[in-house]
Protein backbone atom coordinates (compact mmCIF):
# COMPACT_ATOMS: atom_id res chain seq x y z
CA UNK A 1 0.00 0.00 0.00
CA UNK A 2 2.77 2.84 1.15
CA UNK A 3 3.73 1.91 -2.88
CA UNK A 4 0.79 3.77 -4.41
CA UNK A 5 1.05 7.01 -2.00
CA UNK A 6 3.84 9.62 -1.97
CA UNK A 7 5.21 11.48 0.76
CA UNK A 8 6.34 15.27 0.67
CA UNK A 9 8.34 16.91 3.43
CA UNK A 10 7.85 20.59 4.28
CA UNK A 11 10.24 22.79 2.80
CA UNK A 12 12.35 25.22 4.65
CA UNK A 13 12.92 25.75 8.27
CA UNK A 14 9.04 24.30 9.09
CA UNK A 15 8.37 20.76 9.99
CA UNK A 16 4.85 20.93 8.95
CA UNK A 17 2.74 19.67 7.75
CA UNK A 18 3.90 16.15 6.24
CA UNK A 19 1.74 15.76 3.26
CA UNK A 20 0.70 11.98 1.79
CA UNK A 21 -0.72 12.27 -1.43
CA UNK A 22 -2.71 8.90 -2.95
CA UNK A 23 -1.41 7.89 -6.50
CA UNK A 24 -3.74 5.71 -7.21
CA UNK A 25 -7.74 5.89 -6.51
CA UNK A 26 -8.07 2.89 -5.24
CA UNK A 27 -6.28 3.26 -2.45
CA UNK A 28 -7.96 3.88 0.99
CA UNK A 29 -7.10 6.14 3.55
CA UNK A 30 -9.29 4.29 5.88
CA UNK A 31 -7.16 0.94 5.18
CA UNK A 32 -4.09 2.94 5.52
CA UNK A 33 -4.84 3.88 8.76
CA UNK A 34 -5.51 0.34 10.00
CA UNK A 35 -2.95 -1.46 8.83
CA UNK A 36 -0.38 0.67 9.03
CA UNK A 37 -0.97 2.88 12.37
CA UNK A 38 2.55 3.02 13.81
CA UNK A 39 3.81 4.42 10.42
CA UNK A 40 0.97 7.16 10.58
CA UNK A 41 2.34 7.65 14.69
CA UNK A 42 5.51 8.24 13.65
CA UNK A 43 4.48 10.69 10.87
CA UNK A 44 2.63 12.62 13.36
CA UNK A 45 4.95 12.64 16.31
CA UNK A 46 7.88 13.94 13.73
CA UNK A 47 5.52 16.82 12.17
CA UNK A 48 3.17 17.02 14.63
CA UNK A 49 0.73 17.77 11.54
CA UNK A 50 -0.14 15.29 8.84
CA UNK A 51 -2.43 16.17 5.15
CA UNK A 52 -3.66 13.40 3.76
CA UNK A 53 -4.55 14.74 -0.05
CA UNK A 54 -6.18 12.60 -2.93
CA UNK A 55 -7.48 9.96 -0.83
CA UNK A 56 -10.99 11.11 -1.62
CA UNK A 57 -12.97 10.92 1.73
CA UNK A 58 -15.83 13.12 1.19
CA UNK A 59 -18.29 12.52 3.19
CA UNK A 60 -19.56 11.94 7.03
CA UNK A 61 -19.94 8.37 6.62
CA UNK A 62 -16.00 7.91 4.41
CA UNK A 63 -14.55 9.88 7.75
CA UNK A 64 -16.32 8.73 10.22
CA UNK A 65 -14.79 5.54 8.97
CA UNK A 66 -11.88 7.02 9.15
CA UNK A 67 -12.20 8.07 12.37
CA UNK A 68 -12.35 4.48 13.46
CA UNK A 69 -9.67 3.62 11.65
CA UNK A 70 -7.45 6.37 13.31
CA UNK A 71 -8.12 5.61 16.71
CA UNK A 72 -10.97 3.61 18.98
CA UNK A 73 -11.13 6.74 21.00
CA UNK A 74 -13.21 9.02 20.13
CA UNK A 75 -14.67 11.87 22.48
CA UNK A 76 -17.84 13.92 22.33
CA UNK A 77 -17.73 17.72 22.40
CA UNK A 78 -19.15 18.52 26.20
CA UNK A 79 -18.44 21.61 28.20
CA UNK A 80 -18.46 23.42 24.85
CA UNK A 81 -16.79 26.92 24.54
CA UNK A 82 -17.94 27.02 20.41
CA UNK A 83 -21.09 26.13 18.26
CA UNK A 84 -20.85 22.86 16.19
CA UNK A 85 -23.43 20.54 15.36
CA UNK A 86 -23.30 16.59 15.63
CA UNK A 87 -23.89 15.36 12.05
CA UNK A 88 -22.28 11.96 12.77
CA UNK A 89 -21.41 9.17 15.99
CA UNK A 90 -19.04 12.50 17.61
CA UNK A 91 -18.66 13.75 14.12
CA UNK A 92 -19.35 17.27 14.50
CA UNK A 93 -18.86 20.44 12.04
CA UNK A 94 -15.92 22.67 12.37
CA UNK A 95 -16.34 25.76 14.88
CA UNK A 96 -19.77 27.61 13.62
CA UNK A 97 -18.70 31.08 13.46
CA UNK A 98 -19.16 33.83 11.22
CA UNK A 99 -17.83 33.82 8.15
CA UNK A 100 -16.20 37.09 8.17
CA UNK A 101 -14.59 36.54 11.51
CA UNK A 102 -10.87 34.82 12.22
CA UNK A 103 -10.90 32.02 14.71
CA UNK A 104 -7.45 32.64 16.73
CA UNK A 105 -4.88 29.98 17.13
CA UNK A 106 -5.49 27.65 19.50
CA UNK A 107 -5.13 23.75 21.24
CA UNK A 108 -8.06 22.12 21.15
CA UNK A 109 -9.96 22.37 24.83
CA UNK A 110 -6.80 23.46 26.25
CA UNK A 111 -9.24 25.27 28.78
CA UNK A 112 -10.43 22.03 30.39
CA UNK A 113 -8.48 19.74 32.62
CA UNK A 114 -9.19 16.59 29.60
CA UNK A 115 -8.43 17.20 26.10
CA UNK A 116 -7.98 15.35 23.10
CA UNK A 117 -4.02 14.39 21.81
CA UNK A 118 -5.20 14.13 18.37
CA UNK A 119 -7.91 16.47 16.14
CA UNK A 120 -8.69 15.33 12.56
CA UNK A 121 -10.11 17.68 10.01
CA UNK A 122 -12.04 17.16 6.82
CA UNK A 123 -13.05 19.38 4.09
CA UNK A 124 -16.36 18.31 2.77
CA UNK A 125 -16.43 21.54 0.46
CA UNK A 126 -13.84 24.34 0.31
CA UNK A 127 -13.93 27.85 0.92
CA UNK A 128 -14.34 29.68 -2.46
CA UNK A 129 -11.71 31.83 -1.23
CA UNK A 130 -9.88 32.24 2.03
CA UNK A 131 -11.18 29.88 5.13
CA UNK A 132 -7.40 28.76 5.64
CA UNK A 133 -6.40 26.70 8.37
CA UNK A 134 -3.28 28.08 10.02
CA UNK A 135 -1.47 26.05 12.39
CA UNK A 136 1.20 26.85 14.23
CA UNK A 137 3.75 24.78 15.77
CA UNK A 138 3.97 24.74 19.67
CA UNK A 139 7.28 24.27 20.30
CA UNK A 140 8.63 26.91 18.76
CA UNK A 141 5.68 28.98 19.80
CA UNK A 142 6.59 28.11 24.01
CA UNK A 143 10.02 28.70 22.57
CA UNK A 144 9.10 32.42 21.24
CA UNK A 145 7.04 33.73 24.24
CA UNK A 146 10.24 32.88 26.91
CA UNK A 147 11.24 30.81 29.73
CA UNK A 148 9.99 33.64 32.29
CA UNK A 149 6.49 34.17 30.95
CA UNK A 150 5.80 30.13 30.46
CA UNK A 151 7.35 29.13 33.79
CA UNK A 152 4.24 32.11 35.02
CA UNK A 153 1.73 30.13 33.51
CA UNK A 154 2.78 26.59 34.23
CA UNK A 155 3.14 28.04 38.16
CA UNK A 156 0.11 30.21 38.36
CA UNK A 157 -2.04 28.33 36.10
CA UNK A 158 -5.52 29.36 34.78
CA UNK A 159 -8.57 30.23 35.87
CA UNK A 160 -11.56 30.14 33.08
CA UNK A 161 -14.78 32.20 34.24
CA UNK A 162 -17.41 31.92 32.59
CA UNK A 163 -20.92 33.46 32.21
CA UNK A 164 -24.43 32.09 30.77
CA UNK A 165 -27.11 34.05 30.15
CA UNK A 166 -29.66 34.84 27.36
CA UNK A 167 -28.74 36.22 24.10
CA UNK A 168 -25.16 36.74 25.06
CA UNK A 169 -22.49 34.02 23.80
CA UNK A 170 -23.28 30.27 24.10
CA UNK A 171 -26.34 29.36 26.45
CA UNK A 172 -25.61 27.25 29.06
CA UNK A 173 -27.78 24.57 27.43
CA UNK A 174 -25.65 24.17 24.50
CA UNK A 175 -22.34 24.29 26.62
CA UNK A 176 -23.63 21.66 28.96
CA UNK A 177 -25.83 19.92 26.25
CA UNK A 178 -28.55 19.40 28.47
CA UNK A 179 -31.66 21.89 30.25
CA UNK A 180 -31.61 19.46 33.39
CA UNK A 181 -29.71 21.35 36.34
CA UNK A 182 -28.94 18.73 38.29
CA UNK A 183 -27.44 16.81 35.80
CA UNK A 184 -24.63 19.93 35.21
CA UNK A 185 -24.26 20.36 39.14
CA UNK A 186 -23.10 16.07 38.83
CA UNK A 187 -20.82 17.13 35.72
CA UNK A 188 -19.31 20.11 37.24
CA UNK A 189 -19.15 18.20 40.10
CA UNK A 190 -16.95 15.75 38.75
CA UNK A 191 -14.65 17.77 36.53
CA UNK A 192 -13.61 20.47 39.12
CA UNK A 193 -15.89 23.17 37.80
CA UNK A 194 -17.28 25.54 40.67
CA UNK A 195 -21.29 26.74 39.34
CA UNK A 196 -23.65 28.60 40.95
CA UNK A 197 -26.20 30.07 39.58
CA UNK A 198 -26.53 33.87 40.21
CA UNK A 199 -30.21 33.99 39.36
CA UNK A 200 -32.59 31.81 37.65
CA UNK A 201 -31.40 32.44 34.31
CA UNK A 202 -27.68 33.43 34.87
CA UNK A 203 -25.48 30.43 35.76
CA UNK A 204 -21.70 31.20 36.69
CA UNK A 205 -18.58 28.78 36.57
CA UNK A 206 -15.09 28.67 37.06
CA UNK A 207 -12.47 26.41 36.54
CA UNK A 208 -8.43 25.91 37.25
CA UNK A 209 -6.67 24.13 34.99
CA UNK A 210 -3.31 23.78 33.71
CA UNK A 211 -1.08 26.93 32.01
CA UNK A 212 1.38 24.05 30.74
CA UNK A 213 1.28 20.29 30.24
CA UNK A 214 3.80 17.49 28.95
CA UNK A 215 3.63 16.17 25.97
CA UNK A 216 2.73 12.49 26.91
CA UNK A 217 5.03 10.89 24.49
CA UNK A 218 7.74 13.54 24.40
CA UNK A 219 8.01 14.54 28.12
CA UNK A 220 8.39 18.40 26.74
CA UNK A 221 6.43 21.13 28.28
CA UNK A 222 4.48 22.93 26.20
CA UNK A 223 2.63 26.04 26.69
CA UNK A 224 -1.25 24.90 26.58
CA UNK A 225 -4.29 26.97 27.80
CA UNK A 226 -6.46 29.22 25.97
CA UNK A 227 -6.22 32.20 28.56
CA UNK A 228 -5.35 34.55 25.42
CA UNK A 229 -8.70 33.08 23.48
CA UNK A 230 -10.97 33.59 26.86
CA UNK A 231 -9.24 37.29 28.67
CA UNK A 232 -11.05 39.82 27.50
CA UNK A 233 -8.30 41.26 25.81
CA UNK A 234 -9.26 39.33 23.32
CA UNK A 235 -11.78 41.44 22.26
CA UNK A 236 -11.97 45.08 20.41
CA UNK A 237 -12.23 47.81 23.26
CA UNK A 238 -15.82 48.50 21.63
CA UNK A 239 -16.98 45.10 22.07
CA UNK A 240 -15.70 45.28 25.83
CA UNK A 241 -17.86 48.53 26.35
CA UNK A 242 -20.66 47.10 25.27
CA UNK A 243 -20.50 43.64 26.74
CA UNK A 244 -19.41 45.50 29.95
CA UNK A 245 -22.75 47.75 29.95
CA UNK A 246 -25.09 45.57 28.87
CA UNK A 247 -24.23 42.48 31.67
CA UNK A 248 -21.96 44.44 34.06
CA UNK A 249 -18.03 43.97 34.51
CA UNK A 250 -18.88 41.35 37.14
CA UNK A 251 -20.76 38.78 34.39
CA UNK A 252 -18.76 39.14 31.02
CA UNK A 253 -19.18 35.98 29.50
CA UNK A 254 -15.78 34.95 29.62
CA UNK A 255 -12.90 35.94 31.16
CA UNK A 256 -9.49 34.55 32.26
CA UNK A 257 -6.81 34.93 35.56
CA UNK A 258 -4.29 33.27 37.33
CA UNK A 259 -5.33 30.17 39.11
CA UNK A 260 -5.97 32.21 42.40
CA UNK A 261 -7.37 34.68 40.91
CA UNK A 262 -5.11 37.66 40.09
CA UNK A 263 -5.04 39.52 36.82
CA UNK A 264 -2.73 38.26 34.24
CA UNK A 265 -0.48 40.74 32.51
CA UNK A 266 -2.18 41.91 28.80
CA UNK A 267 1.31 42.29 27.69
CA UNK A 268 1.83 38.43 28.56
CA UNK A 269 -1.33 37.47 26.59
CA UNK A 270 -0.26 39.63 23.31
CA UNK A 271 2.91 37.85 23.32
CA UNK A 272 1.39 34.90 22.98
CA UNK A 273 -0.72 35.47 20.65
CA UNK A 274 1.96 37.13 18.37
CA UNK A 275 3.95 34.04 19.02
CA UNK A 276 1.31 32.06 17.70
CA UNK A 277 0.89 34.58 14.42
CA UNK A 278 4.11 34.26 13.45
CA UNK A 279 5.17 30.69 13.42
CA UNK A 280 1.76 29.61 12.22
CA UNK A 281 1.86 28.42 8.59
CA UNK A 282 -1.29 28.50 6.72
CA UNK A 283 -3.16 25.27 5.50
CA UNK A 284 -5.14 26.10 1.85
CA UNK A 285 -8.09 23.16 1.70
CA UNK A 286 -8.36 20.90 -0.97
CA UNK A 287 -11.92 19.19 -1.58
CA UNK A 288 -11.24 15.46 0.46
CA UNK A 289 -8.37 17.01 2.42
CA UNK A 290 -7.45 15.13 6.15
CA UNK A 291 -5.83 17.00 8.28
CA UNK A 292 -4.49 15.46 11.45
CA UNK A 293 -3.01 16.94 14.43
CA UNK A 294 -1.08 16.39 17.25
CA UNK A 295 -3.16 18.31 19.54
CA UNK A 296 -0.40 19.64 21.99
CA UNK A 297 1.97 19.87 19.38
CA UNK A 298 0.21 22.21 17.21
CA UNK A 299 -2.09 25.00 17.24
CA UNK A 300 -5.00 25.61 14.37
CA UNK A 301 -7.28 28.75 13.92
CA UNK A 302 -9.44 29.71 10.77
CA UNK A 303 -8.89 32.23 8.24
CA UNK A 304 -12.07 34.81 6.98
CA UNK A 305 -13.61 32.70 4.96
CA UNK A 306 -16.00 33.79 0.93
CA UNK A 307 -18.56 31.23 -0.19
CA UNK A 308 -19.68 28.23 1.52
CA UNK A 309 -17.44 26.03 3.21
CA UNK A 310 -18.40 22.76 4.96
CA UNK A 311 -14.91 21.11 7.27
CA UNK A 312 -15.70 18.33 9.57
CA UNK A 313 -13.43 17.60 12.93
CA UNK A 314 -13.34 14.34 14.96
CA UNK A 315 -11.53 14.59 18.59
CA UNK A 316 -9.55 11.32 19.47
CA UNK A 317 -7.87 10.00 22.33
CA UNK A 318 -8.86 11.79 25.41
CA UNK A 319 -6.13 12.77 27.86
CA UNK A 320 -6.28 14.40 31.40
CA UNK A 321 -4.02 17.08 33.07
CA UNK A 322 -3.00 14.24 35.78
CA UNK A 323 -2.38 11.53 33.34
CA UNK A 324 1.72 11.72 32.31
Amino acid sequence: MLQSITISTPTGSTRLPLTVRCTRNSVSLTDLAAERPETIATWLLEHGAVLFRGFAVNSVESFEKLATALSPRRSDYLYRSTPRTAVGDRIFTATEYPADQEIPLHNENAYQRAWPLKVAFCCITPALSGGATPIADMRRVTAAVGAERVARFRDGRVRYVRHYQPYVDLPWQTVFQTEDREAIARYCKEEGIHHEWLDKDTLRTWQVCQGTAPHPVTGETLLFNQAHLFHISSLEPTDIQLLSSMVGPDRLPRNAYYGNGDAIDVRDLDDVRSALREHSVPHQWQAGDVLLLDNMQIAHGRQPIKGPRRLLAVLLDQHTADAV
